[in-house]
């Protein structure tokens, strides 16, 4: 659950692009707050239908109040209508590219029961202005670095700078660049809802080395 912090101890943790069932159970258990699957065609951790149910009952059987993140990006609103007829649907849908607001407002009614997290690529200041456009109709949102290639996973990192005596009135997640080495810098100045990890933390692209997801972890653990 990503909620709006209210003291030291609530930061949250995802880490996204699992691509194996097995690693999902062990990250699993390191007791995250989400695990996120990326339905994102063209990148390095795209993880087919079939697979993406086996690895959100995976995390299931480990615990229920674990969000099951379903990551996709300008996806047409048609093709993604079906994911209601999973077994075990996405407890979150996070936005990932360009997508509108209307679009976001249109996605909320078309699955009430579903999260909505919007991921925003921050590559100057002004790039936040467009924010509190969506805030009413997102139940999150998500900031992660700039890349002229790729949409995430780039382990590129949001300038703190441009973070400083910032507010949001959704829960934030600070994503781009994650490991445990950077979580005390990042804590000093910044006080995020959630951490969004993935690349930093591989082996290679969707295969994650899990004793630095524990190591992470654990960092977060303390600051908090």
């Amino acid at each position: 659950m990503i909620r709006k912090s209210t003291s030291k101890k609530s930061t949250a943790i995802k880490i996204c692009g699992i691509t194996k069932t097995s690693q999902a159970k062990s990250i699993a258990q390191f007791k995250i707050n989400a695990i996120g699957v990326i339905g994102v065609k063209n990148s390095p951790r795209f993880v087919a239908e079939e697979e993406c149910i086996k690895i959100f009952n995976e995390v299931e059987k480990v615990s229920s109040e674990i969000e099951k993140v379903f990551v996709i990006a300008n996806e047409k609103l048609e093709t993604i209508k079906c994911i209601n007829n999973r077994s075990n649907p996405p407890s979150v849908i996070q936005l990932h590219g360009d997508e509108s607001v209307d679009y976001c407002r249109e996605l909320k009614n078309e699955f009430p029961t579903i999260k909505l997290w919007k991921a925003f690529r921050i590559k100057s200041i002004n790039d936040l202005k467009i924010i509190s456009q969506y805030e009413k109709d997102v139940d999150a949102i998500l900031l992660d670095a700039w890349d002229d290639k790729s949409l995430g996973g780039t382990g590129k990192r949001v300038p703190k700078e441009f973070l400083l005596n910032k507010t949001f009135q959704a829960p934030w997640i600070l994503a781009g660049g994650i490991s445990a080495e950077i979580i005390p810098e990042i804590f000093s100045k910044l006080r995020p809802d959630g951490i969004d990890a993935s690349s930093r933390l591989e082996v290679s692209p969707g295969i994650k080395d899990l004793k630095k997801v524990e190591s992470l972890v654990r960092k977060i653990r303390e600051q908090n």
